[in-house]
C-alpha cells in the first residue's frame, strides 16, 4: 500500500505556517485537535522544516521569549512522498520515535501529515484482508 492511498487521512492534518510566523500562530495550529506537527514554509511554499507540539514546549519550559517558529523548528525533516510505501514509512517513524511525519510532493511543498496511527491501521486492515482471502482460498469459498 502507498501513501497516496491514506491522502483523505493525511491532508486535513496539514498546517502549514510562514517561515517568520509568531510562536504564538504555531500554538494555536498545533492547539487543534488532531494536529501534532506543523509545516514551516518559505515564501514559495516549500517545506523548510518542522515544529512539534514538543519543539513547542521544550522551548516554553526554558524561555518565554517569543522568536520566530524558524528558531525553534527541526530543519531536519523526516518526510514522506504519495509514492512511498507504508510499512516502509512506518518502520523509519517508529526507528525514530516520531509521531507525524509530513507528505511533501518532489517540489518539496507539503501535501499532508501522516499520523502513526494511521500507518499503523492501514497495515493492519491489510494484513487483516489478506488474512480473508488465504482463508477464502484455503476454505475453497467462491468455487462451489
Amino acid at each position: 500500500m502507498i501513501i497516496d492511498k491514506l491522502h483523505a487521512l493525511t491532508s486535513p492534518r496539514l498546517a502549514v505556517i510562514d517561515f517568520n510566523a509568531t510562536v504564538q500562530t504555531a500554538a494555536h495550529w498545533l492547539s487543534r485537535p488532531g494536529v501534532g506537527l506543523v509545516v514551516v514554509c518559505n515564501g514559495s511554499g516549500n517545506a523548510e522544516g518542522v515544529l512539534s507540539k514538543s519543539d513547542l514546549v521544550r522551548h516554553l519550559a526554558g524561555s518565554m521569549s517569543a522568536p520566530p517558529v524558524s528558531a525553534l523548528m527541526s530543519r531536519s525533516i523526516v518526510s514522506c512522498s504519495l509514492q512511498d510505501d507504508v510499512h516502509a514509512v512506518w518502520q523509519t517513524m517508529a526507528a525514530r520515535n516520531l509521531q507525524n511525519i509530513p507528505v511533501i510532493d518532489d517540489a518539496a511543498r507539503p501535501l499532508g501529515i501522516l499520523d502513526i496511527r494511521d500507518a499503523m491501521k492501514a497495515l493492519f486492515e491489510q494484513e487483516e484482508m489478506q488474512e480473508r482471502m488465504l482463508f477464502n482460498y484455503v476454505s475453497g469459498v467462491g468455487y462451489r
